[in-house]
C-alpha cells in the first residue's frame, strides 16, 4: 500500500511540471508570444505550426490529466515523445548550440519518466 502511494505521488511530481510546462507553450503558441515565432521561424517552420503544435498539446494535456480513457492516454504520451524528439532533431539540423537540443531532451526523460510511473500504478 505505502509503495503505491509513494508511486502515485512520484509520478505526479514528474507529471505536474510537465503539463505545466506544455500549457505554457500552448499559451505561448496560441499568443504568438515573440520568443515563440523567434523560436519557430529561426527553425524554419511557417507560423502556423504554432496553432497546430498548440492545439495537439493542449488535446495532450487534456488526455494525460482525464484518466478515463486509457488507450487516449497512451496516443498522448507518445505525440509528447514525438514532439520532443522532433524539437530536438529540429534544433540540432538548424544548427542551434548544445544547450537548445538539450532542452526537448530533458522534457523527453520527464515525460518518458511519468509514463512508465503511470503504467506501473
Amino acid at each position: 500500500m505505502a509503495g503505491s502511494k509513494t508511486l502515485k505521488i512520484v509520478y505526479w511530481v514528474f507529471t505536474i511540471p510537465f503539463v505545466v510546462l506544455m500549457l505554457f507553450s500552448v499559451f505561448s503558441y496560441f499568443s504568438s508570444a515573440p520568443q515563440a515565432v523567434e523560436g519557430i521561424r529561426s527553425l524554419g517552420y511557417p507560423l502556423y505550426m504554432l496553432k497546430i503544435l498548440g492545439t495537439a498539446k493542449l488535446l495532450g494535456v487534456i488526455a494525460i490529466l482525464y484518466n478515463k480513457f486509457k488507450t487516449l492516454k497512451e496516443w498522448a504520451y507518445a505525440g509528447f515523445v514525438i514532439n520532443l524528439i522532433g524539437a530536438a532533431a529540429s534544433h540540432h539540423f538548424s544548427g542551434d548550440p548544445l544547450s537548445k537540443v538539450i532542452v526537448p531532451l530533458v522534457g523527453l526523460v520527464i515525460v518518458l519518466i511519468s509514463y512508465f510511473l503511470w503504467k506501473k500504478k
